[in-house]
């Protein structure tokens, strides 16, 4: 455990949708919101989505990614990533990964902090899920967990999304982060 950090218990829920018809959309006819995808991301603009939504839930696997690494994890032709603008602004992204299996998991998503509550994750979420049917997915699947925002595991399943395993590890988390969940 790293120093003044506290270590804590993380139940972390896959969710699927099997059928297309099984997705519960929640759109929103809004002009100023537009989700569109990422060709020839800057390593930096990924690094500030993923470091910016992740922030309040733990997100740390890359944040030492280099620009290097960053690019060729972007450069996967199984990869897509999308971004969600609101009145011109970066609010929110997700990213699709195409599996073997034919699946499709939403490997990324979210919003920054200062778009949150807004109904924008039901939507983004919708457009998500829309996406991966039209790329070809015959299954679209994601995973969240207790460190996630309290509102993204009921929107999942509103959305039609069904838990199908449950897991749990532990982790440490900052100071920072244990003062943000008290």
């Amino acid at each position: 455990m790293s120093e003044g950090g506290k270590s804590v218990e993380v139940t972390r829920t896959y969710l699927q949708l099997t059928e297309p018809d099984d997705l519960r959309p929640a759109h929103r006819d809004d002009e100023r919101v537009r989700v569109e995808r990422a060709l020839d991301c800057p390593a930096s603009f990924h690094r500030y989505l993923y470091a910016e939504v992740g922030r309040l839930y733990h997100w740390i696997d890359r944040l030492d990614w280099t620009d290097e690494e960053i690019r060729a994890y972007l450069a996967n032709p199984d990869l897509s990533l999308w971004v969600m603008y609101c009145e011109g602004v970066p609010a929110g992204y997700f990213e699709l990964l195409k599996c073997e299996d034919g699946s499709t998991e939403i490997a990324y998503f979210g919003l920054l902090q200062e778009f949150l509550g807004r109904g924008l994750g039901k939507h983004l979420l919708t457009v998500a899920v829309e996406r991966a049917w039209a790329e070809g997915a015959n299954r679209v699947w994601l995973h969240t967990c207790t460190l996630d925002d309290e509102a993204a595991l009921p929107n999942y399943l509103k959305r039609g999304f069904v838990p199908f395993k449950q897991e749990t590890y532990f982790t440490t988390i900052s100071p920072d982060e244990v003062l943000r969940r008290q």
